[in-house]
């Protein structure tokens, strides 16, 4: 198990989490009872890391696995499961460019600021001479 897990730049503890759960199915074991995995189980570990960073819960992993057990007969079933994984991190990329559009324009309004390019304003300090107008009252 520690030679696949430094192939695999995984720890210990996830293997054995993994074995153990069912999600890696087949294993054999030598005449010490130890796990002995060959290039196919390799493979789907690497796979099973894969489906961890593209967010599929423990729950959602079994579901695959169990499909993928069942032959080709579920090709179609696995491919709406990745397309809706698909979907959801397509989502969380564009959250993301976002929050990132939102910095870049932040930090740009700072330069301009600190360059003295445009004055400094706030919304969350009131300056005496200015009192919000009702319109204003709940703008951020």
């Amino acid at each position: 198990m520690m030679q696949v897990c430094r192939e695999l730049d995984m720890t210990y503890q996830t293997l054995k989490f993994y074995c153990n759960e069912g999600l890696v199915p087949n294993v054999k074991r030598d005449h010490n009872n130890r796990r002995v995995f060959d290039e196919k189980d390799v493979k789907w570990i690497k796979d099973l890391t894969c489906l961890k960073k593209c967010g599929m819960s423990i729950q959602e992993m079994k579901k695959y696995l169990e499909l993928c057990l069942q032959g080709e007969a579920t090709i179609v079933s696995r491919k709406k499961m990745l397309a809706r994984k698909q979907e959801e991190l397509r989502a969380s990329i564009k959250e993301l460019e976002d929050s990132i559009s939102y910095i870049g324009w932040k930090q740009n309004f700072y330069d301009e600021v600190l360059s003295g390019k445009r004055p400094y304003v706030s919304n969350l300090i009131r300056t005496a001479e200015k009192k919000p107008l009702a319109n204003e009252l709940f703008r951020d």
